[in-house]
């Protein structure tokens, strides 16, 4: 088999028996290196999964576990919470010590802690476990995205594209394999699922994933630990600001509001004065870096955050039971894979720009639709509006992921970890703030589609700053007077 990566050049091949000289070269580096995309998809794809497949066992692992349902929901907090901390982090080392190794390790971690959040029988030990799942399951994405830029060189923007369609197909799969797990096993199958699989792709990957150099730096541990605190002591004070307890000056809420911002002035001093930053400095310089972060931001609080509440404006506005409620966001998954397809392909031709606008423009129009009242049946007026975003977020993520990776082309493994926390930040703040602010307010109702609405139109108002971004793919030439020079063309040209 034809090596990827990290080998010498290989020997020139016969000519083709049919005269038609390195066809059958071609042929083969065309197939290992879908062989490559087919490995981290799989792992993409549990990653995902493991983020929704315990929504529908949450009361079960209560019951199981002897404790109150408050503290289970944090099996999902801390794994959302272990992919904040994680990614920016698992996509320096990345770039440092290399990909294949990153990818393996993260994939022994992910299996391993899989097994271990099957075999306990406390609370205390369990949610503990899912944010070390989920520091394996992060380091997926950054390693995944370096290793397929290089295996797929000019076509790399389709094959990244297409990660687009991974995670909403892991996320749909999640509360139906959980659905079908609890019925014929028991709740500790939600976890040991992943374990034969882990083992699979593991092994898969060290055959055939191509080696990448290492590259001088060290991981920013400390960097790490602060992003945890700051996103950590900004759900605490947000929940408590919610809770009825106390009042929005109490101490509960002051005193980790003030750690938050501590934490997050001391990341940004440590970005611009460490050696080798978990979030180097020129990732946060300059207007369109910005744009691009606070794009992500919101594109987060609105797809992520507010896309996990859909079935509960169902169930709450309208009164659906949960298996009709849950299949909205089925509708959603299924246009946004087919879109994301199918923009993958076409997004040489048309550019970052125009994808972005038109998929932030189609998710704020499904927004304002789930926040309206129904003028036809609730559930196809709510199928509409779950459609509309899945159509938005398949036009606009694979565009959008692109073009943050033409800013940094050197930083792929760092872009993809910044962009994943910066999103999964987005959605925490946006689901902390709306259900405190439901618990504090005696229309809970209202306030949920009122944050819909809200947050529809401000993204909306935000997608002008896609002109700030970079357009057109940047690739790679071979340059005999200067290896390693990047030049830009417009794509398609040759």
């Amino acid at each position: 088999m034809t090596l990827l990566a990290g080998a010498a050049a290989p020997r020139p091949l016969p000519p083709d028996p049919t005269g038609a000289d390195g066809t059958s070269r071609d042929r083969q580096r065309s197939s290992d290196r879908w062989v490559v995309f087919a490995i981290v998809s799989i792992a993409l794809f549990m990653s995902s999964l493991d983020a929704t497949i315990v929504a529908t066992g949450l009361p079960t692992i209560s019951r199981a576990l002897h404790t109150r349902l408050a503290w289970v929901s944090w099996t999902m907090t801390a794994y959302q919470l272990g992919l904040v901390t994680a990614m920016p982090v698992a996509g320096r080392v990345a770039d440092v010590f290399g990909r294949k190794r990153v990818f393996v390790a993260a994939a022994l971690l992910f299996t391993g802690a899989s097994l271990a959040c099957g075999s306990v029988d406390r609370i205390s030990l369990l949610v503990p476990l899912r944010a070390l799942q989920a520091v394996g399951g992060a380091a997926f994405l950054p390693a995944a995205s370096g290793m397929v830029v290089e295996v797929f060189g000019p076509d790399r923007h389709r094959a990244l594209g297409l990660f687009s369609s991974v995670f909403p197909l892991g996320a749909l799969a999640g509360p139906i394999a959980g659905g079908l797990i609890l019925t014929d096993w028991t709740w500790r199958g939600l976890f040991l699922v992943n374990v034969p699989v882990g083992a699979a792709f593991t092994l898969l990957a060290l055959r055939y994933l191509p080696s990448s150099p290492r590259r001088n730096g060290r991981a920013d541990l400390l960097g790490a630990a602060l992003i945890a605190a700051t996103v950590l002591a900004t759900m605490l004070a947000i929940t408590d600001a919610g809770s009825g307890r106390s009042g929005p000056g109490a101490w509960s809420v002051v005193a980790p509001g003030v750690v938050a911002a501590g934490c997050g002035a001391l990341l940004l001093r440590r970005a611009v004065r460490a050696a080798d930053p978990v979030i180097p400095a020129r990732l946060l310089r300059g207007w369109s870096n910005l744009s691009m972060h606070a794009l992500n931001f919101v594109w987060g609080a609105c797809v992520i955050g507010l896309g996990s509440l859909v079935p509960l404006v169902a169930e709450e506005r309208y009164g659906l039971g949960p298996l009709p409620a849950g299949t909205l966001l089925s509708a959603r998954a299924v246009s946004e894979v087919g879109i994301a397809v199918v923009v993958s392909f076409l997004i040489h031709r048309t550019g970052f720009r125009l994808p972005i606008i038109a998929g932030i423009a189609s998710i704020s129009a499904g927004l304002l639709l789930l926040a309206s009242p129904a003028p036809i049946g609730p559930y196809p007026w709510l199928m509409l509006g779950a459609a509309l975003t899945g159509v938005g977020i398949g036009v606009s993520a694979p565009a959008a992921n692109n073009a943050s990776f033409e800013l940094a082309p050197d930083d792929v493994g760092a872009v993809s970890g910044l962009r994943g926390a910066t999103r999964q930040f987005g959605a925490i703040v946006a689901v902390a703030s709306t259900t405190a602010l439901m618990d504090r307010s005696s229309d809970q109702v209202g306030v949920l589609v009122g944050a819909f609405a809200v947050l529809g139109v401000v993204l909306f108002a935000m997608s002008p700053l896609a002109f700030a971004v970079p357009n057109r793919p940047r690739v790679r030439e071979p340059d005999p007077g200067r290896a390693g020079r990047s030049r830009s063309r417009r794509a398609g040209s040759r």
